[in-house]
């Protein structure tokens, strides 16, 4: 491929940060003088990579490779040109996040030191940097690198998007929201409305969390941006227990980008939900094609468990025990409680917590492990700040009913069992039907309130004492008659 003449002054805007979440290039507003020679030409793919992430868009696949390729084709000729090696390793980092693809990591980090070591304070280098830590899922390196940045340049927008991550990452969910009540004052655009979307949701909020999320969709400056925001519509529609609402929003974002994997992988989920098994077969084999996460894995391989193919579903759990993942910690965990060895969940999800990595995620999946290693009590204390946090989550209300039922809770276990199913009954292949027998076992309430809530009847007041002179009077006796 030719190298591209993308302007210097685009460049020269940065490629600040990579959402780990959505996986979206950022970077601050173009500056004026755009192209110096003159008229504007139509912007080739990777200038249009460039641009798009300047607006806070996601470029799409192939622009973003033609980017990597023009920059790598670049920097053989001009290997000093530290703004090119920040933008390299920014895309290397989208590309490997939006591909699931992490040897794309290693080249993003040598080329991000690049940049930084002619110069230590290059804010594109450090924010590429914190990027990178978030898509391994390190969040305290992630919000290191972020939280410097924002000393530095407090107006840089780009910084927030990555701190709102690492703070979500972290369990910290007030700095979290601080980061994104800044973030909108700093700059507006569908990616803003699609951070906003995510984090209603984390808080429960969730007619707030729609409408966000309809108008990331309706800012949204690239077919990859819209594809992106309407797979988040589908999300929460899936997480209402709305399937046919969800396989809509995503069969429109697939119209507009046909392999885009987060969507392939929540139609197969909501497909499934609807008995269209076939096809929830079908979409879950092209999402692991384009975008093998052990999320889909997991779930593939629960799919193929609940229809009986045992031997499909021992394909999937091989994969997930026999490959390297890379931010897979919970998902690992959870595998293992429900599939593997339930001791090894809990090493590793404590592991995570000790990282300081205490978010409702990993809260939920270190209760779970407890439970399943024999630990219901340790683990009821993790339950319940999963549950307790805000996220409205049909997996969460589960394992805290089934928890809850081994300890004796009797009453707290009905009510959450029952929550989950009313949350979204479709929650899980494997889990809801269970959810309903446990419900079913556990019958209804009884008629009699517990115990502590009962109120007993107030004692009857005690005689009063006769006093002496009562005690001394005569009886008058009875007239006899004569």
């Amino acid at each position: 491929m030719k190298t591209e003449n993308v302007s210097r002054t685009v460049l020269a805007c940065g490629v600040g940060a990579v959402i780990a979440a959505t996986a979206l290039l950022y970077a601050p507003d173009v500056a004026p003088g755009l192209f110096d020679d003159g008229p504007p030409p139509a912007p080739g793919p990777a200038a249009r990579a460039v641009i798009a992430a300047n607006a806070g868009a996601q470029a799409s696949l192939p622009d973003l490779a033609a980017l990597i390729d023009d920059r790598e084709k670049w920097l053989k000729k001009h290997p000093g040109d530290e703004t090119s090696w920040a933008v390299l390793g920014a895309a290397y980092t989208e590309r490997g996040t939006r591909l699931g693809d992490a040897t794309y990591y290693p080249r993003a980090e040598q080329a991000l030191q690049r940049a930084l070591s002619t110069d230590r304070r290059n804010l594109d280098a450090r924010l590429g940097l914190g990027a990178l830590a978030g898509a391994r899922g390190d969040w305290k390196s992630a919000r290191s690198w972020a939280e410097g940045v924002r000393q530095d340049n407090p107006a840089r927008w780009s910084t927030y998007p990555l701190l709102i991550d690492a703070y979500n990452g972290l369990g910290d969910y007030k700095s979290a929201q601080k980061a994104l009540e800044r973030l909108e004052e700093l700059h507006t655009g569908g990616a803003v409305s699609a951070r906003a979307a995510q984090m209603y949701r984390n808080r429960g909020w969730r007619e707030d969390a729609s409408a966000a999320a309809l108008d990331a969709v309706a800012r949204a400056e690239t077919g990859a941006e819209k594809a992106a925001a309407l797979a988040r519509l589908g999300d929460l529609a899936w997480e209402r227990g709305e399937p046919e609402e969800a396989v809509a929003q995503y069969g429109t974002a697939l119209g507009l980008v046909r392999d885009h994997g987060p969507s392939l992988a929540g139609r197969a989920r909501a497909l499934a939900a609807l008995g269209r098994t076939d096809e929830a077969v079908r979409d879950y084999q092209a999402a692991l094609a384009r975008l093998p996460l052990p999320e889909y894995v997991l779930e593939a391989g629960e799919l193929y468990e609940s229809l009986g193919l045992d031997g499909d579903a021992r394909s999937r759990y091989e994969l997930l025990r026999s490959r390297t993942w890379v931010n897979g910690e919970v998902v690992l965990g959870l595998f293992e409680a429900d599939h593997g060895d339930a001791g090894a969940a809990v090493r590793r999800l404590k592991a995570e917590w000790a990282r300081g990595h205490r978010s409702v995620q990993v809260a939920d999946a270190l209760g779970w492990a407890l439970h399943r290693a024999g630990s219901s009590k340790e683990a009821l204390e993790y339950a319940k700040r999963a549950t307790d946090e805000g996220l409205r989550s049909a997996l969460f209300s589960y394992h805290r009913g089934e928890i809850e039922r081994a300890v004796e809770e009797y009453g707290p276990a009905r009510r959450h069992l029952a929550e989950a199913l009313r949350i979204n009954p479709y929650f899980s292949p494997l889990l809801a039907p269970r959810a309903r027998e446990a419900v079913a076992a556990l019958g209804d309430p009884p008629d009699e309130l517990p115990k502590d809530l009962r109120r007993e009847p107030p004692e009857p007041p005690a005689a009063a004492p006769k006093t002496a002179q009562a005690a001394q009077v005569p009886q008058v006796p009875q007239e006899q008659k004569p």
